[in-house]
């Protein structure tokens, strides 16, 4: 059976989004830190929920490349850095490796990353080794 060897995630919004039409379950907690861990002070029901699986994530197997965006408020925009972060704490103890990009300036805008010339190639760096 094929196993998980890479992830790659670009702009997860794993702690939440702040946008008022969003469900209480997955909004961002107001003031919500990240301890060094990655591990939020406050968390959503469905940031909770992922929390009580994350012993099921294979254990030294897959490295990640957690990609986020940050235009110059700690956010790509749209979703908050500290939500993109907070994956650390969800896989980073079990990950094989577990490794953070964070794209500057314009292009680093949540839609326009999947178009980004500097995340291409890190993706093709990371999934083929080129």
């Amino acid at each position: 059976m094929p196993q998980l060897q890479k992830q790659v995630d670009i702009a997860g919004h794993f702690a939440g989004l702040n946008f008022k039409q969003v469900p209480a379950a997955i909004q961002q907690p107001v003031g919500m830190k990240l301890n060094k861990d990655g591990k939020p002070n406050e968390m959503n029901a469905t940031y909770r929920q992922m929390t009580e699986v994350r012993q099921t994530y294979p254990k030294g197997q897959v490295a990640v490349l957690n990609i986020i965006g940050d235009v110059g408020n700690h956010s790509d925009g749209t979703v908050d850095n500290a939500s993109s972060l907070s994956l650390k704490y969800l896989v980073a103890a079990r990950a094989k490796s577990y490794r953070v990009l964070k794209i500057t300036g314009k292009d680093a805008q949540h839609s326009k990353l999947h178009n980004n010339a500097q995340v291409d190639k890190a993706l093709i760096n990371f999934l083929w080794g080129k």
